[in-house]
């Protein structure tokens, strides 16, 4: 049998390589961690009612705003709606001023965590910003909702056949 022999030499680059490969891992595994926690994933109403929603970290929920659903408060900021994808409604709070572009029946995006009570405290409200946009989220958000609707009416209409 032969046995390898190290030299103090070979050693201190042995040592120095699995330093190199010990520092990089860790720094890749922070820079994921990071990344992770500092991702915001957009709920579309359905998945908040559904209770898919973490409540423990920042999220985005989308949608229409609610026709008739904003109310102001007279003393302060506060501001309270309703967002939905047509099947389902979500209310928000949220105190600040507004986009120019946020009105009754257009698509936004609220940044902020879900209450315990099912209410969406918005920290940033994001609204579209021509006649013709609506964000991608809120947009695939209502054709899957709208997609859900046609399918619940299908078997109603063959059961009338």
């Amino acid at each position: 049998m032969s046995f390898i022999t190290l030299t103090r030499k070979h050693k201190q680059r042995l040592m120095v390589v699995v330093l190199l490969v010990v520092g990089i891992a860790s720094a890749v595994g922070f820079a994921l961690m990071a990344f992770q926690q500092n991702m915001l994933f957009f709920f579309n109403p359905s998945e908040v009612v559904a209770g898919h929603v973490p409540t423990d970290r920042t999220i985005r929920v989308g949608g229409l705003v609610t026709t008739g659903s904003v109310k102001r408060a007279e003393d302060s900021l506060l501001v309270e709606f309703t967002v939905t994808d047509t099947q389902h409604v979500v209310p928000v709070q949220y105190e600040g001023i507004l986009p120019d572009l946020f009105r009754e029946g257009q698509g936004i995006i609220a940044i902020g965590r879900l209450q315990p009570d099912g209410t969406f405290s918005a920290q940033e409200v994001l609204a579209k910003h021509d006649e013709t946009y609506m964000p991608p989220e809120v947009a695939d958000s209502l054709k899957a909702a709208q997609a859900a609707q046609a399918q619940v009416k299908m078997p109603e209409s063959h059961q009338a056949n």
